[in-house]
């Protein structure tokens, strides 16, 4: 059995960062019924130009795994609908700007209402309070505010826009939060509104930063250095495109590296002996490295380093990942069947659990609607003439 087998989830985020949360949760065995309308279709179940994808690449991330059901929002009797869907759910989850689900009617006071023990779990940019709470946000905006781009980036260059990865760390963050409120709920009876703010999630991130301004110590764009160690960085190879990573720690891996290179002398310089010296001298050791790294094929150099005890791989792209031996052998990566009988390769969850080795992740992408014989007709009880009126009534749309 899954760790949250049991577990049901009335997941009406959109996007990618409260997606991402419930997607995290259906992984362990939650199940997860993703609230959709035709009338406005997830932005990411259509390619998204800005992104210049071919096909709905993200939602397929976020939705594998989720049943779906039509539901308008904005009709009375489809506001009724999502009340009763609630209350045989543990979570409401949601990911619109601080107060839509209150103008909809189905605010934190109307779920408690129709569920006493609801854990409502809100995902925006800004919060649900404050006074910039109804402030739009994107992923590059959260990393934006919270301080994280700015960090990013070369030390003579601009910051550099977090994308995906700022949505998919908020969402994690939000579903630690859901475990945190549910573990409450079942030690209190008590449910609660959970609220996470993604700019609060980037400053989370760049606490030292924080710290170090609060005593007026300004932590600037370090590219690939490192605070202390040196060599730190990426190094071409010989291999087009394909960039080696290395990160020394201590004075011996130096002086295996210096003897890799054919530069032995270099292990006993003093300017570079000990790691302070190394990391005050750190741009002269960069020519030696990359001449030697350039003139190597990247997955032999990688290979013989780790095999010395220096830290360094490859910077891999997706293909490298998805075809991994390594991340397969752990179902990391597995081939998920979508609703169309065709195999594609997703990412499975990155925790194991003892004694529970199902994948994370057992069916693709849900169909528009495709399950709502299951929740309106065998969970929620509605006729089947009752769920056609519905229809034709566009409640469900």
């Amino acid at each position: 059995m899954k760790p949250l087998a049991g577990l049901r989830i009335a997941d009406f985020t959109v996007h990618a960062a409260g997606p991402f949360c419930t997607h995290m949760l259906s992984q362990m065995g939650a199940e997860v019924i993703k609230v959709e309308t035709a009338l406005r279709p997830d932005i990411f179940r259509k390619p998204h130009a800005v992104y210049g994808r071919q096909g709905p690449a993200t939602f397929d991330q976020v939705s594998s795994n989720k049943l779906s059901v039509r539901l308008n929002l904005k009709h009375p009797d489809g506001v009724a609908l999502a009340k009763k869907l609630v209350t045989i759910a543990d979570v409401a989850a949601e990911s619109f700007r601080a107060g839509v689900m209150a103008r909809l009617g189905l605010g934190y006071e109307a779920l408690h209402q129709a569920k006493p023990d609801i854990v409502m779990v809100s995902v925006s940019s800004s919060g649900q309070t404050g006074p910039e709470s109804h402030f739009a946000g994107y992923a590059p905006l959260f990393g934006a505010w919270g301080g994280l781009g700015y960090l990013s980036g070369h030390a003579d260059g601009p910051p550099v826009e977090m994308r995906h990865v700022m949505d998919h760390s908020v969402g994690m963050h939000a579903a630690l939060a859901t475990l945190a409120a549910l573990h409450r709920r079942r030690r209190t009876g008590l449910g609660c509104h959970v609220d996470v703010a993604a700019r609060e999630v980037a400053s989370s991130l760049v606490g030292d930063a924080l710290t170090a301004a609060s005593a007026s110590v300004t932590v600037g764009r370090m590219g690939n250095d490192d605070m202390t160690r040196a060599p730190h960085g990426l190094f071409p190879t010989a291999d087009a495109d394909r960039w080696l990573s290395i990160a020394v720690s201590g004075d011996e891996e130096w002086q295996k590296l210096a003897g890799i290179i054919g530069q032995p002398h270099l292990g006993h310089d003093p300017r570079y002996a000990t790691q302070p010296c190394r990391h005050e001298n750190r741009r002269d050791l960069d020519d030696p490295i990359a001449a030697w790294t350039g003139a190597q094929k990247g997955e032999t150099t990688a290979e013989l380093l780790q095999a010395a005890g220096i830290a360094a791989h490859l910077s891999w792209a997706a293909s490298d990942i998805v075809s991994d031996p390594h991340m397969r052998a752990r179902g990391s990566i597995i081939e998920v069947t979508e609703t169309n009988g065709h195999l594609r390769a997703a990412v499975g969850r990155p925790a194991r659990f003892a004694g529970d080795d199902a994948p994370g992740i057992t069916r693709g992408t849900p169909a528009l609607g495709g399950d709502e014989a299951y929740v309106y007709g065998e969970l929620l009880g509605l006729s089947r003439a009752r769920i056609n009126a519905l229809i034709d009534d566009k409640a469900i749309y």
